[in-house]
């Protein structure tokens, strides 16, 4: 598989997005208390692991196996959705402003928080109402940690070695080694402050998944098949 892979534009994201917020008001008259529950699913990686390759392989996997649509959310996503007010309401429209879920989430961040990350806010609480209404992998975002209590959500992290991480990304960005790994150093290193700073947590912590992949012995379509039937059993 090539390092290299594509990752599918904003535009394209936001149209699954909105197709999927159609077919789920399709799919409201219908559901009953006794629907099937649906999952989500949070893919968390080291800066310079695969994890697109591997979150738009396993969206694909989820599809087959459930005939239901599954969408793909991450940052890029969620910040054009803060822009387009007619989408973002109609993902919250269904988080309640009493949600348990997210108050206990956003209780344990720095009070720090509502004076210089409040537009990340708004997307917590994107991120937990598409976790509740399912089928949906959250790339990044703290998504293990946003979405620890919900009952049908699962984990997974994946990590590799400096070694693999520079070499990925210097074939991807075609640049050198030496300047590969100066950005992994610093890119993970602010990843590591907000999460220890914002949210009291380290997302290296391998309590918060359900399973970790080592990135250099694991190919994305493996790591994503695994996951696939991970989940997939979990729910029988």
């Amino acid at each position: 598989m090539p390092e290299n892979l594509f990752i599918p534009s904003v535009d394209l994201r936001i149209g699954a997005l909105e197709e999927y917020n159609r077919l789920q008001k399709q799919k409201a008259g219908f559901l009953d208390k006794k629907s099937k529950p649906r999952p989500c699913v949070s893919i968390s990686r080291q800066f310079g692991c695969q994890g697109y390759p591997v979150a738009e392989r396993l969206c694909e996997l989820m599809i087959q196996k459930t005939g239901e649509p599954w969408l793909l959310i991450d940052r890029a996503v969620l910040d054009e959705v803060a822009k387009r007010h007619n989408i973002s309401k109609e993902i919250l429209e269904k988080l309640g402003e009493e949600n348990r879920m997210l108050s206990d989430v956003l209780a344990t961040f720095s009070p720090r928080w509502t004076h210089s990350q409040d537009c990340f806010r708004m997307l917590c609480k994107h991120v937990v109402s598409l976790a509740e209404q399912g089928n949906v992998i959250i790339m990044e975002l703290g998504g293990a940690i946003l979405t620890r209590r919900y009952e049908y959500a699962w984990h997974f992290r994946i990590y590799g070695s400096m070694e693999f991480k520079v070499r990925t990304i210097a074939q991807r960005l075609q640049i050198e080694p030496e300047a590969a790994e100066t950005m992994i150093l610093k890119q993970q290193k602010l990843r590591d402050a907000f999460t220890r700073d914002f949210m009291h947590q380290d997302d290296h912590d391998p309590a918060l998944y359900d399973l970790l992949f080592n990135n250099d012995r694991s190919e994305p379509d493996k790591i994503a098949r695994t996951i696939a039937g991970y989940v997939a059993e979990a729910l029988m």
